[in-house]
């Protein structure tokens, strides 16, 4: 848990350091109390006293008790606001350490597992820095301040209090090792009804066309009822602190006035009253020592959860992708004068989760403006080929060269401001047709956006400019910014549909893509990668969700706009590929054939038998 408070910023701890005085001035106020009380007993039971000496003590007696409640509201105002900037610079530090995973991190995590982690994980840790914190702090500053001051007040007072305490502490460790086991398994739990829930509501078509609703349900209560009784578990074991302590308390104030009453008894008629003052001070000190382990133990309901939910937030921000980020610009790319050239030289692939290579000595080499296209069976590697120019993932053996330059060397920005990338399965985001299409203009670098440290008011100061000049310009595109939104959808053929829809590139796109078909995603997708102007264009199976007329359309466009660019295509259509400039055959991870259509036909067997399982004889010879 202490390993994540490295993220404290300067100013955190400065308020936190603040919030330590506090406490320790709360405590030595509320342990000045049982001394006043011990005056204005003595000045009661003293005949003769002055009520002016009465009033004077119990007005002392009042300060000290606001000076108490007025350091208990300091230290409540900074542990919340320092644990509300902690909470939001972890989500953000995670947030980014996600954005920078590859397919071989995000393996690693489950999405609903992220999702838990940078939301109740935090919470959890932000609930301990609000409370767990000042009991961690003060609970035993007070417990030792309040032995000293009944040290030596009175022996058979002394051993009644050190039984109730070991009483408590065995009671305490007992507990804590029953329950300890069942909150690091609660973390994992609430993730896996996270799991549940959201692979319910993604596949909730597929679901109700097999009628399997029961099926979900029944898998949705095991998990449910899982968390459940872990829970219960861990509530009913706790839910015995409180009536325990309460017992020992007020057992303690029992034997501190049994006890009395004999000493009392036995005390020569000039002591009664200093033995009976003593006993008033001292059940104050011993409530003040029984308090001070019920607050340790509230510190034990609150510290193995969050200690489970700092481990796991760590564990993400720990996690350094496999793929690193190279040191050449785009400056240092210029040099080299080549534009949209891309060469695999060598090039085999493992996944790093799989002992069998995906890809073996790959060769071939696209220049500028040349289309080549990537055909093969299903898992014959095409789709892993191409991943690699964007380094999703780093090669295991051999080279890929984009401008001449190994991709490894490259920094990351501007390898990918260079390539235009359409996914096999289209996503869009929340927001409007326009701004999916100009997608590729929002800011690349997550560094650039400052984490601002609202604990203090220059941070929040600094956080609302930057919201709201964010707020002004989302959305707002120019003349010029909307004149390449219009063209790039024209090549893509989705200026038909776009047109028809109210409010026309304006109109909202739900959260991914749910209220367009799948064609029409997929036309979106090739519009965002075509506003670009990339160098180089990705296709991974980008033309299966469009009929026959519209892929050759969106083809024929995209040899006329995009002729300086280099078009990677992945496809299993014959027919979108055939007219490119080189087809390359994969099979089993290997290229079997390149060349051109007509080439393949004469000396490429598994082109021709793909190519006869889709043409017609008149479609083989044309």
């Amino acid at each position: 848990m202490f390993r994540i408070m490295k993220y404290l910023s300067k100013a955190e701890i400065g308020q936190m350091l603040i919030a330590l005085v506090s406490i320790v001035g709360q405590i030595w106020f509320d342990l000045e109390l049982p001394d006043y009380m011990s005056d204005i007993t003595t000045l009661v039971e003293t005949p003769g006293s002055a009520m002016a000496d009465i009033w004077v003590a119990g007005g002392k007696m009042l300060l000290v008790s606001l000076g108490s409640v007025a350091c208990a509201i300091i230290t409540g105002y900074i542990a919340a606001r320092v644990a509300s900037s902690f909470g939001q610079r972890l989500r953000s530090l995670e947030f980014r350490k996600v954005e920078s995973f590859g397919p071989a991190e995000m393996s690693k995590f489950s999405t609903a597992s992220l999702i838990t982690r940078s939301t109740n994980d935090i919470t959890q840790i932000q609930m301990f820095i609000t409370m767990g914190l000042q009991l961690i702090v003060k609970s035993p500053i007070m417990a030792v301040w309040a032995v000293c001051k009944i040290a030596g007040e009175g022996f058979e007072w002394t051993v009644a209090t050190a039984i109730a305490v070991v009483i408590l502490l065995v009671a305490v460790v007992i507990l804590m090792a029953m329950v300890m086991p069942k909150f690091k398994a609660m973390q994992r739990l609430t993730d896996n009804i996270n799991l549940v829930a959201r692979e319910n509501l993604t596949g909730l078509r597929v679901v109700r066309a097999y009628n399997a609703e029961d099926y979900q349900e029944s898998k949705f209560t095991k998990a449910n009822k899982d968390l459940t009784d872990t829970q219960l578990f861990t509530n009913r074991t706790m839910a015995i602190m409180m009536p325990l302590m309460n017992t020992v308390m007020n057992g303690l104030m029992l034997a501190v006035y049994w006890i009395g009453a004999y000493l009392i008894e036995a005390a020569e008629l000039t002591d009664k009253l200093t033995v009976f003052s003593n006993m008033v001070v001292f059940s104050s000190y011993s409530v003040q020592v029984i308090m001070s382990f019920l607050l340790m133990s509230m510190v034990f309901v609150l510290w193995p959860r969050a200690d489970v939910s700092a481990q796991r937030v760590m564990e993400v921000l720990n996690t350094e992708p496999i793929v690193k980020n190279g040191t050449k610009r785009a400056a240092d790319i210029a040099k080299t004068g080549q534009t949209g050239t891309v060469e695999f030289k060598n090039v085999s692939f493992t996944y790093p989760d799989s002992r069998e290579a995906m890809l073996q000595d790959i060769n071939f080499k696209a220049e500028k403006g040349q289309t080549v296209a990537f055909i093969g069976s299903t898992g014959s590697g095409k789709s892993s080929l191409i991943n690699l120019v964007p380094r999703f993932y780093d090669v295991s053996a051999g080279q890929v060269l984009v401008d001449g330059v190994d991709v490894r060397d490259y920094d990351m920005v501007a390898l990918r401001n260079k390539i235009g990338y359409v996914p096999q399965r289209s996503v869009l985001f929340k927001g409007t047709v326009a701004g999916n299409i100009s997608y590729g203009d929002k800011p690349g670098e997550n560094d650039a956006v400052e984490l601002a440290d609202t604990s203090t008011s220059a941070g929040r100061k600094r956080e609302a400019l930057q919201l709201a000049t964010d707020a002004a310009n989302d959305g707002k595109l120019t003349d010029e910014q909307m004149s390449r939104v219009k063209a790039a959808a024209d090549v893509a053929q989705a200026s038909e549909f776009v047109n028809r829809m109210d409010g026309g590139f304006d109109s909202p796109i739900a959260q991914g893509g749910s209220n367009v078909s799948g064609g029409q995603k997929q036309r979106l997708s090739i519009a965002r990668a075509v506003y670009r102007h990339p160098e180089i264009l990705i296709f991974d199976d980008s033309f299966s969700a469009l009929d026959f007329k519209t892929d050759r359309a969106v083809r024929d466009a995209l040899a006329e706009e995009a002729k300086d660019s280099t078009k990677l295509i992945v496809a299993q259509r014959i027919g979108t590929i055939m007219n490119a400039d080189r087809i390359v055959v994969l099979d089993e991870g290997k290229v079997v054939g390149q060349g051109t259509h007509k080439e393949l036909l004469e000396n490429c067997e598994v082109y021709r038998q793909i190519a006869e399982s889709q043409l017609s004889e008149s479609e083989l010879t044309a």
